[in-house]
């Protein structure tokens, strides 16, 4: 007899997954019953569970607070949330209940904090991390905000950024963006992104330090694969400390190292990772090259934004059909579109936790998963640890109607997707909902967000 899909997961859902559980071969997530979900506002639909945004935030300060008091670190830590992973206000005053601050990429971005700022979710206190590449529109968002006393840092990208804020009017800090070099693989060796690393130290000498104004407070460092540990990583950090060692000898003010972000999240129900001892590493790295040097401890400010949105998101698809192709290729039809609901899928081969949401007792066979658009490249047909994917077998009764989810989907895809806008092949844009919950109860509450996109919406669009 074959496996049902439950004897199929059961084992890691139990080792590793404690977010999951199976009640009357239904699954839950995080206690909420997810066909109780699909019931009330059916699939297509996108979910975000807030509280792990919250939960998120507080691991990554607890991983870095438990890291400076082993290494007797003397520096203090930061947590920067950046808008672009998820600029939705519900997620943004989520992110802020949890005193964080901000970084942004864009000018639209400053709109967000002025209206933040407004309803009081944030103060002047809060820093604002201003990274990018910066079109006029957004330096002179930022030169507003300073002169109006907000706790702006603008992150210059490049050397000339600077006579962009000779309009400001009194004493403002300024931090500097290394670009480092990409993996080896890459199709190019320097990120396009940042000052050229030879050229931060006399850029600083001619250019910051002559103006009486300018406080050069921040080095920022980051990498396009985010934190990961291996040679390429620890690496570009050993280079950014002795860029930072270099500048701090002969800029005193200079006393912030900005690590960017890139904490993974689970991309896979078999993901395992040390985030305790990632942190004490990075912390330990930077604590000696300072140490070696007599210099003191930077404070230390990270920019997290997959690690804290993109758990609290998932997508919900039901089965409309099957279809056997050839004698090895049976293909499941959901009802909407990876391509427009989970672009990344398509265009980064990035792979979701995928689970059922019922008939956990049914047996189970290999499926491919294709999107309702014409496209070819519209399908998911593997996990990230698996070259195959398992559902349950379909049912011939139309009640019985297959449901699945992917699941830490909660970062860029709503952007990337195009909110309200045009989809590939007019597929609609589904129904969204926010979960909440208060602290540790287990009853939650569900908010319709959106409703799935309409026609009328569609054809305002196109003119007609």
């Amino acid at each position: 007899m074959q496996s049902t899909y439950h004897e199929l997961h059961q084992e890691i859902l139990e080792e590793n997954n404690p977010e999951f559980e199976v009640i009357d071969n239904e699954l839950h997530f995080c206690k909420i019953p997810l066909m109780d979900i699909i019931k009330q506002y059916g699939t297509p639909l996108r979910i975000t569970y807030l509280p792990s945004i919250s939960k998120q935030i507080q691991r990554a300060k607890t991983f870095f607070k438990v890291a400076i008091a082993r290494q007797n670190y003397k520096g203090s830590y930061t947590y920067c949330y950046c808008t672009k992973s998820s600029h939705f206000s519900f997620v943004m005053e989520e992110a802020l209940k949890n005193d964080i601050h901000i970084e942004t990429s864009s000018a639209f971005d400053l709109h967000i904090i002025k209206n933040l700022y407004q309803s009081k979710k944030l103060t002047k206190d809060t820093f604002i991390i201003s990274n990018g590449f910066k079109r006029p529109a957004y330096t002179q968002g930022i030169v507003k905000l300073i002169n109006e006393g907000f706790n702006v840092i603008p992150v210059l990208d490049d050397i000339h950024e600077l006579k962009a804020y000779e309009k400001i009017k009194k004493p403002f800090n300024v931090g500097i963006r290394i670009a480092t070099e990409e993996q080896p693989n890459f199709d190019f060796y320097t990120s396009r992104l940042g000052v050229n690393p030879n050229k931060i130290v006399d850029f600083y000498k001619e250019k910051i330090k002559p103006n009486k104004l300018i406080k050069l407070k921040m080095l920022h460092f980051f990498i396009n694969t985010g934190v990961q540990d291996n040679d390429y990583y620890w690496n570009e950090l050993s280079k950014c400390l002795q860029i930072y060692v270099q500048l701090k000898k002969i800029c005193p003010e200079l006393d912030s190292l900005n690590i960017g972000g890139g904490f993974p999240i689970k991309s896979s129900l078999q993901f395992e990772w040390d985030y305790d001892y990632t942190a004490e590493g990075i912390v330990e790295t930077i604590k000696k090259a300072c140490d070696e040097e007599d210099i003191d401890h930077p404070n230390l400010f990270t920019e997290f934004g997959t690690f804290t949105v993109g758990e609290s998101g998932m997508m919900l698809y039901s089965i409309l059909n099957q279809k056997q192709q050839n004698d090895r290729e049976l293909w499941y039809m959901i009802n909407n579109s990876f391509m427009t609901t989970l672009p990344d899928v398509w265009a980064i081969d990035q792979r979701y936790p995928m689970l059922a949401i019922n008939h956990w007792d049914k047996e189970c066979h290999r499926v491919f998963l294709g999107g309702l658009t014409c496209d070819s490249e519209d399908f998911y047909n593997a996990e990230k640890h698996n070259n195959k994917i398992f559902l349950p077998k379909l049912q011939v009764k139309e009640k019985d109607q297959l449901h699945i989810g992917f699941f830490y989907t909660g970062a860029y895809q709503e952007s990337l997707s195009g909110v309200g806008g045009l989809k590939h092949c007019l597929i609609p844009a589904p129904k969204h909902i926010i979960i909440s919950k208060e602290d540790d109860e287990e009853d939650y509450t569900t908010k319709l967000f959106s409703k799935e996109q309409s026609a009328k919406s569609m054809m305002k669009i196109l003119g007609y």
